[in-house]
């Protein structure tokens, strides 16, 4: 069976807001949302918890954990098995903030409007 292509949200000025969120995380961490990424890439729609939670409106979050540091990025599966990272966060409460994923959802929206959807 076919893996899932995986990209960066690019916004309109360019950035890619997962990819910079990524880049920002310590070695370890990188690591370990790396290894996540490669498990969405390989299960898709198919990956679930501890590594994947859907959280609503099209919404999904990939779930990284090193000691009590805990990191999320959020994502959004999109038509010919494309999964599309949109923003990241580290996470601080039990529940995802409600502006991370209010910012994914208009990222989502932006994509799907520059892909004619």
């Amino acid at each position: 069976m076919q893996g899932f292509k995986v990209v960066f949200y690019d916004k309109p000025d360019g950035t890619e807001p997962a990819k910079d969120f990524i880049l920002s995380l310590d070695v370890k961490m990188q690591a370990k949302i790396v290894r996540e990424i490669e498990l969405l890439a390989v299960n898709g729609t198919e990956l679930r918890e501890p590594y994947s939670k859907y959280i609503g409106d099209n919404i999904f979050e990939l779930r990284a954990k090193v000691g009590s540091d805990i990191s999320r990025v959020l994502y959004f599966f999109f038509v010919g098995r494309k999964v599309i990272l949109t923003n990241g966060f580290i996470k601080k409460t039990d529940k995802t903030p409600r502006g991370e994923k209010d910012r994914a959802i208009r990222y989502r929206q932006d994509y799907l409007n520059r892909e004619g959807r």
